[in-house]
């Protein structure tokens, strides 16, 4: 497998929806592995194929939580919990940028595997955490779009000076 370039912030492919994954075949088998090499490269616990400029519902989580990797094909959420958490996030797309976001601490998913296969299940704490960020991702919705104007105007201009 590969590692591929990551699509910096702001390039225009992290503001597109992304389109659901069809063909469950080898083609996808391999971006996925694509992915997972890009994640650990930059380095990263989660990516989405946004972030290498692939329009696809696909997202690859690396968490001891979850068990190690794993990918998600269409993934949407069903239910969040109305209990929040805060955490600190940050994107492949702009290494080296920090900032806290409050999210809905647990989460019920649906997604396809690899084969297709529909699963559901629950995510909480930081793997919740995780999935709504990528799910954002998916949806054009950058993460620094969940932070007040000011926080967001400020961590942008910091990150322009560091020159990442």
């Amino acid at each position: 497998m590969s590692v591929r370039p990551i699509i910096r912030f702001p390039g225009p492919a992290l503001r597109r929806a992304c389109l659901p994954v069809e063909a469950f075949d080898t083609d996808l088998r391999a971006l996925a592995d694509d992915l997972y090499d890009t994640m650990r490269a930059a380095p990263g616990v989660g990516i989405t194929a946004a972030h290498i400029g692939v329009a696809l519902r696909l997202v690859v989580l690396d968490l001891p939580e979850i068990g190690g990797r794993r990918t998600y094909a269409n993934p949407e959420i069903l239910w969040s919990s109305p209990e929040t958490m805060e955490h600190t996030e940050g994107s492949v797309s702009m290494p080296g940028a920090t900032e806290t976001v409050i999210r809905p601490r647990a989460v019920d998913i649906r997604y396809r595997d690899l084969d297709g296969i529909v699963h559901e299940e629950r995510l909480e704490g930081f793997p919740a955490i995780c999935m709504q960020h990528e799910i954002d991702q998916l949806d054009g919705l950058f993460w620094l779009q969940r932070l007040s104007k000011l926080k967001r105007d400020r961590l942008i201009r910091k990150w322009e000076k560091s020159g990442k």
